[in-house]
């Protein structure tokens, strides 16, 4: 009976959940998805996808402070053989209590996150999670229930203050809605919720304290100042346990559940690195930020989690309590107890205070406190401290997690992440190394990898996932002129959110109608042409009206109404000049072939950011048109590049190009 009770223990425990798993290897990713919501309500504003579909994700695992599993092959021996006893897979310890969680069952989706827009985001979410946990239990009195090997030398003590057995399986449909509600230079922050509905399955809990001797010779056992109560939706007052093959289903999933509600609650801040490369104009906005990246130099946040608690009404949820001092004989409780009843009977006429009959039970949330930092360290390296700490009283019904320390680095990108979590985990007093792969909606990994590797570790665990992916991106705009290829009635030829992406017919005269900031040069004509230099294409050599100020021989401006200035529309995180640029370009360079004497001048504008960093901005994108026309054959000396009108504020990001003498 003992090896049956415990095979089926150690199956479950290796077959499901540890303590406080949370996916640390891919949770704590940028693009984690939806198990980055259960680490924090509010990850799921601002975050980096538009659409998240999960389709299944599992744990699996085991901890305690018990002892120490030998190995994995042991644990697949001791199920296999009956005669293979509990000594061959646990190395127990000295301690005379301990704490286990075998099972912890978590089985996620499905699920969806979205996107509202920059602000807003929600996620509907459903999980079933189950606990089977031990809270300084005894370990005498555990072994010699379940361990078929284990003999006592004669009498023994029992003793346990304040523990506490339960075993709860629970659904869960939860609604995450997040918003970020601070954006102003370099700070960010965004808040969350989540409100579930809890839909209790069974349960069964003992709790309370024992101080006890048992007398092997006398078969008896004395018990002082005990004070017990035990309560299920699942073991009634008409007999013992009563489940079998045929009533299985009906006694967990019968019409004896409970109901509640949870939820969660977070908060978290960014400190913003911001650059103009993190930001663009687009379909008549400007400063957008680049939803496709990570944006956060550090990261801080804080969640409470797992609040609430589930109600087992009155009706067909059963409790019994026994309290005093008094004895009990192994032979009469086996002549004269069939149920329940008959051993609150048989108890009071030991001296002891019982009774039985239905109650109402609450069962508590393993509610957490959390904190988080993560720190962006370089490139696509980061690093994650992250301090769970429970809040539960464990002297209630219900469950809870340990606390834990875990320090995780990774390397995180969009469609890929690798993560090592190491962990302190107070439940064994021992250290724990994860790992977590993500590729794109597809995760593996565990928070508790050491014992698949090395012998004599206190727990186990595994995790893998599945979920349909849709990232945000950042919108194209193939001819560059910030209107996205969407709305952008010509999309191979620039033009202006004015005129939904087409050039109007004012541009063909004038190539920067909508700038602002910038100067005409004065009325003179240096070359006597009776052109004015502000509107000469060739201001130091005389030419003709029709040829805009050149020679009537100056092939380059044919078909060219004004060479005199021309703007490049430009965006963060454009390097090279697009086919429109390089058409204005080549024509500049082949009036500088024919014209020696004659520079050029390109003065970049930015419109956000401090003055340094727009300075900065300016002149690097004015290199990159300098690098293309000294390609074309052009000295880099006859070409100055400037930061524009002192690099004042801009409506535009622009590049213009001005001839110079």
């Amino acid at each position: 009976m003992k090896k049956g009770l415990l095979t089926v223990g150690l199956l479950a425990s290796f077959a499901l959940a540890s303590h406080a798993q949370k996916y640390l290897g891919v949770a704590t990713s940028n693009w984690g998805g939806i198990s980055s919501v259960y680490l924090n309500p509010a990850n799921v504003a601002d975050n980096k996808d538009r659409l998240v579909i999960d389709v299944l994700n599992l744990n699996a695992g085991i901890d305690n402070s018990l002892g120490k599993i030998n190995s994995i092959r042991d644990i697949s021996k001791f199920i296999k053989d009956d005669n293979t006893d509990v000594n061959s897979v646990f190395a127990f310890s000295n301690k005379k209590e301990f704490s286990l969680q075998a099972p912890y069952f978590e089985m996620r989706g499905p699920a969806i996150m979205a996107s509202i827009n920059h602000r807003f985001s929600f996620a509907i979410t459903t999980r079933l999670r189950g606990f089977n946990q031990f809270n300084h239990f005894d370990q005498t009195l555990y072994r010699t229930i379940l361990d078929t090997g284990y003999v006592s030398n004669g009498n023994i003590d029992l003793v346990s203050k304040d523990f506490n057995w339960t075993a709860h399986l629970w659904a869960e449909t939860g609604l995450t809605v997040g918003a970020v509600v601070l954006e102003k230079g370099h700070h960010l922050v965004k808040v969350g919720a989540t409100v579930r509905y809890l839909a209790g399955v069974g349960y069964l809990g003992l709790k309370g304290t024992l101080d006890a001797h048992y007398v092997k010779g006398a078969d008896s056992f004395y018990a002082d100042n005990l004070n017990m109560q035990y309560a299920s939706n699942i073991l009634t007052a008409q007999g013992a346990l009563g489940v079998s093959s045929t009533n299985f289903f009906t006694k967990f999933f019968g019409k004896k559940q409970g109901g509640g509600i949870g939820g969660d609650l977070g908060v978290v801040y960014d400190y913003i690195q911001d650059t103009a490369a993190d930001r663009y104009d687009m379909d008549g906005k400007t400063g957008l930020a680049d939803q496709s990246k990570n944006r956060y130099k550090l990261r801080l946040s804080a969640a409470i989690n797992d609040l609430g608690y589930i109600r087992y009404n009155q009706t067909n949820n059963y409790g019994l309590s026994v309290s005093g001092s008094g004895h009990l004989t192994g032979k009469d409780l086996l002549s004269n107890v069939k149920n329940f009843d008959d051993f609150r009977a048989y108890a009071k006429s030991k001296g002891f205070k019982a009774d039985t009959g239905f109650v109402s039970s609450k069962l508590y949330m393993p509610a957490t406190f959390m904190l988080s930092a993560d720190y962006h360290a370089w490139r696509r390296i980061y690093v994650n401290a992250l301090f769970i700490s429970n809040i539960v009283n464990r002297q209630n019904f219900g469950n809870s997690y340990y606390n834990q320390f875990s320090i995780t680095p990774r390397i995180d990108a969009r469609n890929y992440s690798v993560a090592m979590p190491v962990t302190y985990s107070a439940l064994a007093g021992n250290v724990k190394l994860g790992i977590g792969a993500r590729y794109k909606g597809f995760f593996i990994g565990s928070d508790d990898m050491l014992v698949f590797i090395t012998k004599h570790q206190y727990g186990a665990n595994v995790y893998a996932g599945a979920s349909i992916t849709f990232h945000k991106n950042k919108p194209k705009d193939r001819d560059g002129d910030h209107v996205s290829d969407k709305r952008d009635r010509c999309p191979d030829e620039q033009g202006s959110w004015l005129h939904r992406g087409c050039p109007s017919k004012e541009d063909t005269a004038d190539n920067c109608p909508e700038a602002s900031g910038l100067e005409l040069q004065d009325a003179k004509d240096t070359d006597g042409d009776g052109i004015p230099d502000s509107e000469d294409a060739c201001p130091a050599v005389a030419g003709t009206a029709e040829n805009r100020g050149c020679p009537d021989a100056h092939a380059a401006t044919k078909d060219v109404v004004n060479l005199r200035k021309s703007a490049l529309n430009w965006h963060n995180g454009k390097t090279k000049p697009n086919l429109h640029d390089r058409k204005v370009l080549d024509r500049f360079a082949k009036l500088l072939k024919e014209y020696p004497a004659q520079r050029l001048v390109i003065e970049g504008y930015v419109h956000m950011g401090k003055p340094a960093e727009r300075t900065a901005t300016a002149l690097k994108e004015a290199a990159y048109v300098k690098a293309y026309l000294v390609k074309k054959g052009i000295e880099a000396g006859r070409i100055a590049t400037a930061a524009g009108g002192n690099n004042a504020v801009s409506k535009e990001h622009q590049l213009v190009i001005m001839m110079a003498k």
